[in-house]
């Protein structure tokens, strides 16, 4: 979890790849009319968020009643939409945490993608940080991010 341009889908790939496990990508769970709201400048509003999280929720329990393990890449900001993401004990949160400035760079780098980077500055102020997560620098390289997780976690291969 963490705001937009804080590597998690990259580090997300990078550790389902290793694990062979499933990927996620929030990003993907989003509607039409989300996206197109955040491609405007407008952040999003708790009801905006609702259909959204309920799907991402489905997903992983979807997988997890399958016998299958999953890494979600989700901003996940608030506690409550953590919250609503443990829908088993087994649910674990890394928090890739950086400071606006390198995530402003990385976002103004960014091509293709829907978030407006204007919006960070709403992100950081709807994030909660997290008190029961995994924190890493995001400024790590991604690799070193995995090798942490995994190591943390005893998920190595």
């Amino acid at each position: 979890m963490g705001v937009s341009g804080s590597g998690k889908t990259t580090v997300g790939r990078l550790l389902a790849a290793d694990l062979g496990w499933d990927f996620l990508d929030a990003d993907d769970f989003h509607s039409p009319a989300n996206r197109d709201k955040m491609s405007r400048g407008l952040p999003l509003s708790d009801a905006d968020r609702e259909p959204w999280l309920d799907a991402l929720a489905e997903a992983v329990a979807e997988r997890s009643r399958a016998g299958r393990r999953a890494v979600l890449a989700c901003s996940a900001l608030k506690q409550s939409y953590r919250d609503r993401l443990q829908v088993e004990d087994g649910v674990r949160l890394v928090y890739l945490k950086g400071d606006p400035e390198t995530i402003e760079r990385r976002l103004e780098s960014r091509k293709g993608h829907y978030f407006a980077a204007g919006l960070l500055a709403s992100q950081f102020e709807a994030l909660e940080e997290p008190t029961d997560a995994l924190v890493v620098d995001l400024a790590e390289p991604p690799e070193a991010i995995v090798s942490r997780i995994e190591s943390e976690w005893g998920l190595g291969v």
